[in-house]
């Protein structure tokens, strides 16, 4: 049905676009110019340079710290706000990391809660207007996943030195096979941190260029600029929901990337 409704809006917005939409004026609308990295100051992009990036990344991590560090202090049985969404984040990963990776991965726990934190944080942010979106960027999400690659494959071979090798071995199929899946799964094992970044960034940019394209509908249409609000207020609201889901995403993969590095068998 939400389908139904979706297309219908889409089919008003571009008859509309058709029917009221002035001949003189341009439809010129430019949805990628808000990835635009800038410097926050004027001037060029240096090697060294404050920009909006920079700004939205601090305001990220200043987030975090001002929700899990100040706003959870009290430690009040009774919990506020913020230390009840706190708390709430805390169990929500904890169990995620104990149930996919294992116990003995519980060890690394504060290192994947404040990967979650800073991810779903920068992504909230991210929809606020005027705002910068951090992590519709590569640049961003390739670091992270980058960060995870090299930790999961050190620590996979300090756990198990060369049995770490055992990953790529598949010991359950025939013989003649094993050195051709030796290879897939080495080729995949590479690949991870490409399709990991990229999930990430890939979805949040589609969302905001959606949202901006609706936009842009809404401004050319004169009398008819009412329509496009429906599509972006359901489009927000999915939004909303993608924010969240491609931080649970990101974690969950760095949880069976642990997992395989502690337990790297086939």
């Amino acid at each position: 049905m939400a389908k139904i409704v979706f297309f219908v809006v889409l089919a008003l917005v571009l008859i509309s676009g058709v029917v009221f939409a002035p001949e003189t004026r341009e439809l010129a609308i430019h949805p990628m110019e808000q990835f635009k990295v800038t410097p926050l100051f004027g001037g060029d992009l240096g090697a060294i340079t404050i920009t909006n990036q920079t700004l939205w990344l601090a305001l990220s991590v200043i987030s975090v710290i001002l929700l899990l560090v100040v706003g959870s202090r009290g430690r009040a049985i009774i919990p506020s706000r913020s230390q009840s969404i706190a708390e709430l984040a805390y169990g929500f990963i904890y169990k995620m990391v104990e149930d996919v990776a294992g116990k003995d991965a519980v060890k690394y726990f504060p290192g994947i809660m404040t990967l979650f934190m800073f991810i779903v944080t920068a992504n909230f942010l991210g929809l606020l207007p005027m705002s910068f979106t951090t992590t519709s960027h590569i640049a961003v999400t390739a670091i992270l996943a980058g960060i995870v690659f090299v930790f999961v494959t050190i620590l996979g071979f300090v756990k198990n030195g060369a049995g770490f090798l055992g990953l790529f071995w598949v010991s359950s199929a025939p013989l003649p096979l094993r050195p051709i899946l030796a290879i897939i799964e080495l080729i995949s094992y590479f690949v991870r941190p490409v399709s990991h970044s990229i999930r990430l960034a890939g979805n949040v940019m589609a969302g905001h260029a959606v949202i901006k394209v609706f936009a842009g509908f809404a401004g050319a249409l004169g009398v008819a600029g009412f329509l496009p609000i429906f599509a972006i207020s359901a489009v927000l609201a999915l939004e909303v929901l993608v924010a969240f889901i491609q931080a649970y995403v990101f974690t969950i993969l760095t949880c069976v990337y642990l997992k395989d590095a502690l337990h790297p068998s086939h």
